[in-house]
């Protein structure tokens, strides 16, 4: 008997994604669930109009998100997506094959990222590995400093599925930078707050080792443009990632001396 599958969909003012991910798990889901945090556009509406089951729900972080989602779905089988996120056929094949009877716990298969109109097959961005189809009983959800990532728990098996999950990453070089400095921020806080620190040499070395390794050692040159724009980004997000977790460590040095100061006083 195949096993039933719930989709769950994390949205935000998704209305111009949210049709084409709905659309792509059609035949393979037997439940699409949305989980909404109060889109000011019609994301719900139009999910709705799709066949999906919309619950709305205010923004507590992607773990806790998508925990929450996966937890209220119907089915213990999920499928987790991003709104911008769609399977690609081979992918669908994938999962129709597993579904009447799976060999492991949870599934992993690559993200095959988009900037603009070019698909990113190199470098930082390729194979992306992501673990999106699992057993909920058998995961956890973990955040991971403005992302999430999902985790067998101990015990559960885990298998890789051919096939792509297409994202559609950044419009253009302008929302590529302006991600890069949220998820600086997002990742020095995460960090800083599980007792990361940083030091001038890790500002120095670590940028242009990332970019040497993106670039050179994953073949980010085969990309062309956009290759160089990807490695060039994450490199800087390395390096502002390093400086904000170095003006936290000045903020809580000298807030320390402050109320040392009141102290002795």
């Amino acid at each position: 008997m195949p096993q039933p599958l719930s989709v769950v969909v994390i949205t935000f003012n998704e209305a111009e994604n949210i049709e084409r991910c709905i659309q792509s798990v059609a035949g393979i889901a037997d439940e699409v669930l949305v989980v909404d945090s109060f889109s000011a556009d019609n994301t719900p509406e139009l999910a709705r109009s799709l066949g999906a089951r919309v619950l709305q729900r205010p923004w507590p972080g992607y773990a806790l998100q998508r925990e929450w989602a996966a937890q209220e779905a119907v089915h213990d089988w999920v499928l987790a997506l991003d709104a911008d996120e769609y399977l690609s056929p081979e992918l669908r094949s994938s999962i129709l094959s597993i579904k009447s009877s799976p060999q492991a716990d949870a599934y992993s298969f690559n993200r095959l990222n988009r900037i603009g109109q070019y698909w990113v097959r190199h470098g930082g961005w390729y194979p992306d590995r992501k673990l999106r189809l699992f057993d909920r009983r058998k995961v956890r959800f973990l955040d991971a400093g403005g992302h999430d990532t999902v985790q067998p728990v101990t015990g559960a098996t885990q298998q890789w599925l051919p096939g792509d999950l297409l994202h559609h990453a950044n419009a253009d070089i302008h929302s590529r930078l302006a991600q890069v400095n949220k998820l600086g921020t997002d990742s020095a806080l995460y960090m800083f707050q599980n007792g990361k620190r940083s030091s001038w040499w890790k500002l120095l070395l670590k940028p242009p080792f990332r970019f040497v390794k993106e670039y050179i050692l994953r073949r980010g040159f085969l990309d062309g443009f956009y290759g160089l724009v990807i490695a060039a980004s994450s490199a800087q997000y390395v390096f502002w990632r390093e400086f904000k977790i170095m003006e936290m460590q000045r903020k809580e040095k000298y807030w320390q001396v402050f109320q040392n100061n009141n102290l002795n006083n």
